[in-house]
This record gives C-alpha cells, sequence and structure tokens, in this order.
C-alpha cells in the first residue's frame, strides 16, 4: 500500500484535530477581526495550496461578502512591485511552510501594514513565525510527495478562517466535517475497481463550479503528478468557451456535481457530454437525487453514502468540498497503481518546492 493512500485514510482525524486544538485561537483571531474588519484579504499560495486558496476565495466572498484576490507572488518576487495593502488581510497558505515565494508576499505584505496570517503544517515553520498569527494544520506529517490530508487541512482552516471573518458557520457543522470525509472513505473498493477501466487514459479533464470549482484544479494536479496523465481543469462554464472543441467520443471527463446554485449548468455539461459520447464519470452524494435521473448515472456516478446538501444552509452545497475530494484522491492512488507507478515518488518532484 503506498504512503499517499494511507494519508487519505487519515483525513477524518486530522480534521477533526484540527478543529479541536485551534478552536481556541480562532475566537481570538475573530475578536481581532471584529474590531480591524479587512476591506479585502489576499491569499497566497503555490501548488496545492494555491487549489485550496481558489476554495478560499469562493468560500470567504460568499460567506462574508469582502472580495478576495489570490496573489501573483511574481508581481512581489521578480517585479519588486509596491502595492498598496493597507487595511488588508493577507494569507500565506503553505503545507511546509518553506514555500520562498509565498513567504516573501507574506514579508513584503507586514511592511505595507497588513496584517498577516500564515496557514501550514508546521508549526516550527518559517511561515508559522513569519505570519501575524497562524492556523495550524494538525495533519501530521506528510510523507507522500503527493499532497492529500494537508489540502483538505488547509480547506478545513479556511472555514475557520471564514468564521473569524464573519461567515455564519457553526461549531456543530464543522463537527460534521470529519464524519463527511469517513463516509467517502467508505468508497474505497468501488474506486479501486472503477480506476481499473481508466488505465491506459493519458489525458482527462476535470470539471467543477463555485466551492468545488479548486477541486478540479485538485483532481486534475493528482493525476498529473501520480498518474502522469495531462489533465485539464475547467469550470463548467468555461469549458463552454473553446476548450469543449477538443472532447469527443471516448474522451475521458471528471465531473463534480454537488446539489444547488451550481447543479443546473453542472447537468447541462454532464447533457452534452453524453451528446459527444465522452467517457465522464462523476462524484457527487445522495442529498443530489437528480443525479439519478441522468441517463447512465447507474454506472458512471461515485456516490458518497451520506446526505451533504443541506437546504438550510447557504449555500446548499457549503460542506461537500471536503469529502468530494476524496474520491478523487483515492481515484488517482488507484489508477497509480494499475499503472505500476509510485504515487509517492513522483520523477523530478520533491516534497517541498522553492521558487521565486
Amino acid at each position: 500500500m503506498s504512503t499517499m493512500r494511507d494519508e487519505i485514510r487519515q483525513q477524518p482525524a486530522s480534521i477533526e484535530r484540527t478543529l479541536k486544538a485551534e478552536w481556541r485561537k480562532v475566537q481570538r483571531i475573530k475578536k481581532h477581526l471584529e474590531s480591524h474588519r479587512p476591506r479585502l484579504v489576499i491569499l497566497a499560495a503555490r501548488g496545492t495550496s494555491d487549489n485550496a486558496a481558489q476554495f478560499g476565495r469562493y468560500l470567504i466572498e460568499i460567506t462574508t461578502g469582502i472580495p478576495v484576490s489570490l496573489a501573483a507572488p511574481s508581481v512581489f518576487t521578480l517585479y519588486g512591485a509596491k502595492v498598496d495593502l493597507r487595511d488588508a488581510l493577507v494569507v500565506a497558505i503553505s503545507q511546509s511552510g518553506e514555500s520562498t515565494d509565498t513567504n516573501l508576499v507574506l514579508e513584503r505584505a507586514k511592511e505595507a501594514g497588513a496584517f498577516t496570517l500564515g496557514i501550514t503544517n508546521e508549526a516550527e515553520s518559517t511561515l508559522a513565525k513569519l505570519a501575524g498569527d497562524a492556523l495550524l494544520v494538525r495533519a501530521g506529517r506528510e510523507k507522500s510527495v503527493a499532497a492529500t490530508k494537508t489540502y483538505t487541512g488547509q480547506l478545513f482552516a479556511l472555514y475557520l478562517l471564514a468564521y473569524a471573518l464573519g461567515a455564519p458557520l457553526k461549531e456543530t457543522d464543522l463537527e460534521r466535517i470529519p464524519g463527511s470525509a469517513e463516509a467517502a472513505l467508505k468508497l474505497e473498493p468501488e474506486i479501486l475497481t472503477r480506476a481499473e477501466k481508466y488505465c491506459f487514459m493519458r489525458h482527462a479533464v476535470c470539471i467543477g463550479r463555485g466551492l468545488n470549482y479548486s477541486n478540479s484544479f485538485e483532481f486534475a494536479l493528482k493525476l498529473m503528478e501520480t498518474c502522469y496523465v495531462v489533465a485539464e481543469r475547467f469550470s463548467s462554464a468555461d469549458l463552454l468557451h473553446g476548450p469543449i472543441a477538443m472532447l469527443e467520443a471516448a474522451f475521458p471527463a471528471f465531473v463534480f456535481a454537488p446539489p444547488g446554485p451550481t447543479w443546473t449548468s453542472i447537468r447541462e455539461m454532464i447533457e452534452k457530454l453524453s451528446a459527444l459520447k465522452a467517457e465522464w464519470m462523476l462524484v457527487t452524494d445522495r442529498s443530489n437525487r437528480d443525479v439519478a435521473k441522468l441517463p447512465g448515472a447507474g454506472q458512471r456516478a461515485v456516490v458518497i453514502p451520506a446526505k451533504l446538501g443541506r437546504q438550510s444552509l447557504v449555500p446548499e452545497e457549503l460542506f461537500t468540498p471536503i469529502p468530494y475530494i476524496i474520491p478523487a484522491q483515492l481515484f488517482a492512488a488507484s489508477l497509480a497503481a494499475v499503472k505500476q507507478l509510485d504515487p509517492d515518488k513522483p520523477r523530478t518532484l520533491n516534497k517541498v518546492t522553492q521558487t521565486l
């Protein structure tokens, strides 16, 4: 068994640890932000952490109304630009806390008078020491090069940050997330069987929208780095603006299909994929009953055995991203095994990547 697969299985426990260990700190950060409400939030990250930041952008803007921007680190590191960051909250996200460029963004932000926050898995890292405050992902040391438990840990930390910024999230809702992740893990045998069908896959598209848009990026990254599949990632809207022209019969397409505001556009996309005779597979859960009405859904839908969408929430799919990425992680680990590749040590990659 790969270390990657073992670390995927650790995610419910690591999320639960993060909530218990960081909740008191989040209350302190919330109190500070109530009296120093930022006019905007800037998220700085690379790689998998940048995918998490994409989720953070949707989450914070939807639940708090505060504008969020994803930092372009080269603006600071290569161009040396002076950016007006007064009254901004600048958040650096890094699994290792040693990403040179995101740390430099944080350093420049402090000099410009911004309140800075770090999200990292390493309490003694440069990032944790540099930031004005830090939310720690309590995932334990991640040994596989392919990030899994730190990605979901970062997503969870961003829920905590959104709460601190005034999002109407409840502790009881956050406490349900480990159980949702556990439910997703029950799909492991089914996904291994499904992965065998894709043994010779060399290209694919991953599709998501809204809160699950970041998952399309993360799924594609996992396919690229562990299975050497050329995987493009799109929102269901962006795919229609040109890229859909490359799809044809038997072209693999992986779709995140939660209930809620994005479902109509996702359903329309699936109908187009079916008309093209593409080889589509979707990730959903029992709360999206409309999936069963799709022709072929019985063979193509990976259904998490839990009702994750709740109409009492705004939006309905608010807590789907963490459990939804787990089947995708399992699929990448399973496909690597089918292809007889080592997902823990992808060629040319190291666990810590330092760039400017």
